[in-house]
C-alpha cells in the first residue's frame, strides 16, 4: 500500500520550495472534509497566535513551543483519526491536542497556569493530556514517547480493538536511540503504530542536515526496519489527510507500523525564548510564502468555495478564541494543596513501601 505524494527532495534543500500545488487540487478529498480541514487550520493558527500574544503579556507560565507554520500535519491527522485512536505528542503539542477535539478554553487556561486548565494548571504548555480525547500526553523528554506509543499499540493489538497509536516527533529525535529501538520493536511485532516525523529542518538551533548522515533523517532510515520511505509535504493539508488516512488504514488492518516524514517549517524560533536569528532571512521568507493556511485557503477558492463562507469560518473561530481567552483568564490560581495530589498511584503524596 503506497501513500500519496511520498517522494520529494525539497526537505534536503530548505530554500527550495515544494512544487506547484495546483495539481494536488485533484486529490480525492471530499468537500466537507476540506471545509473541516480549513476550520482546523484556522483553529490551530488563531489559537497559537493568541498563545503568543498572552506570552508577550507575561500571562503564560513557563515557556511554550508553538506550531505556527506547522498546522497542516496536526489538522490532517486529527481529521483522519478514529475517536478512540491514541495521540502521543512532543512538548510542541498544542495543535495535536486541539485537533483531537480538546476544547480551547482548558488548554489555554493550562498555559496560564490556572485551576480551570486541562491539567489543573500543574502541567503547563509541555504536558497536555486528555485521555478522554485520546491524547495520551505531551512529552518533554526527546524520543521517550515513541516507546510508550508502542505500548499502547501493543495493548490495542492484544485486545483486537482496531485502535492505532500515532506518535509525533521532531527531526532531532531521529538521531536518538529510542527512535531506532521503537521502530525495530514495532516492526518486529507488527504493531499498529504510526510514527510521524515533523521535520521542520531544525533540531532546536541546529540544522538537522548538518549533523545527520542521510539527507532525509526519517525516511532514509525506514528501509533498515523493512518500512516504506515516506517523505511528504507537511504543509499541504490534503496531502497530510490522505497520507494519514492511508497510514492509519494500513496499521489498523494489521500490516504493521508506518513511518512518515512530513517536511514543514516553524515560523518562529524553537520556543518563545528563541528569536530564531540563526536561520537565513531568505529561507524564512521562502517558507513563510508557502504558509499552509494561505495555501489551503487559495485551494478552496480555486475549488469554488465562496469567499464569504471562508470568512465566516475565520470569524467564528476568532470568536471562539476570544471566548476561550476570557474563560481561561477568569480561572483562579490552583490551591497550593494541589501540589500534593496526583503524584502517587492512589492520588496522594505519601510514600508507600
Amino acid at each position: 500500500m503506497t501513500l500519496p505524494l511520498a517522494s520529494h527532495d525539497y526537505g534536503a534543500h530548505p530554500t527550495v520550495l515544494p512544487p506547484s500545488v495546483t495539481a494536488r487540487d485533484r486529490l480525492q478529498v471530499p468537500q466537507e472534509t476540506r471545509i473541516d480541514l480549513y476550520r482546523r487550520l484556522q483553529e490551530l493558527r488563531q489559537f497559537e497566535k493568541r498563545a503568543y500574544d498572552l506570552f508577550l503579556q507575561q500571562l503564560v507560565k513557563g515557556t511554550s513551543h508553538l506550531s505556527l507554520g506547522m498546522e497542516a500535519i496536526a489538522a490532517g491527522f486529527g481529521a483522519a483519526m478514529r475517536k478512540d485512536d491514541y495521540t502521543f505528542a512532543t512538548y510542541r503539542g498544542h495543535a495535536h491536542t486541539l485537533s483531537r477535539g480538546v476544547p480551547m478554553a482548558p488548554v489555554l487556561a493550562e498555559l496560564l497556569g490556572r485551576a480551570n486548565g486541562l491539567m489543573g494548571g500543574k502541567g503547563g504548555s509541555m504536558h497536555l493530556t486528555s485521555v478522554e480525547h485520546g491524547v495520551m500526553g505531551s512529552y518533554a523528554i526527546i524520543g521517550a514517547h515513541l516507546c510508550v506509543a508502542n505500548g499502547a499499540a501493543w495493548s490495542a493489538k492484544l485486545r483486537g480493538s482496531g485502535q492505532v497509536a500515532v506518535c509525533f516527533f521532531g527531526d532531532g529525535t531521529t538521531n536518538i536511540g529510542a527512535f531506532h529501538e521503537a521502530l525495530n520493536f514495532a516492526a518486529a511485532f507488527r504493531l499498529p503504530t504510526v510514527f510521524v516525523c515533523e521535520n521542520n529542518l531544525y533540531m532546536e538551533y541546529t540544522p538537522i542536515r548538518d549533523v545527520t548522515a542521510v539527507e532525509r533523517p526519517a525516511a532514509d532510515r525506514a528501509a533498515a526496519y523493512g518500512l516504506e520511505p515516506l517523505h511528504v509535504d507537511g504543509n499541504d493539508a490534503d496531502v497530510m489527510y490522505t497520507t494519514a488516512a492511508t497510514a492509519l488504514a494500513r496499521a489498523r488492518e494489521g500490516a504493521g507500523p508506518v513511518l512518515v516524514e512530513a517536511v514543514t517549517y516553524r515560523h518562529g524560533g524553537h520556543s518563545r525564548a528563541d528569536p530564531g536569528k540563526y536561520r537565513p532571512a531568505e529561507e524564512v521568507a521562502a517558507w513563510q510564502a508557502y504558509d499552509p493556511v494561505h495555501l489551503y485557503r487559495d485551494r478552496l477558492t480555486r475549488l469554488g468555495v465562496a469567499e464569504e463562507d471562508l470568512a465566516r469560518i475565520e470569524a467564528e473561530v476568532g470568536r471562539r478564541v476570544d471566548e476561550a481567552t476570557a474563560e481561561a483568564k477568569s480561572g483562579p490560581l490552583p490551591d497550593t494543596a494541589e501540589a500534593f495530589t496526583d503524584v502517587w498511584a492512589d492520588g496522594g503524596s505519601s510514600w508507600r513501601n
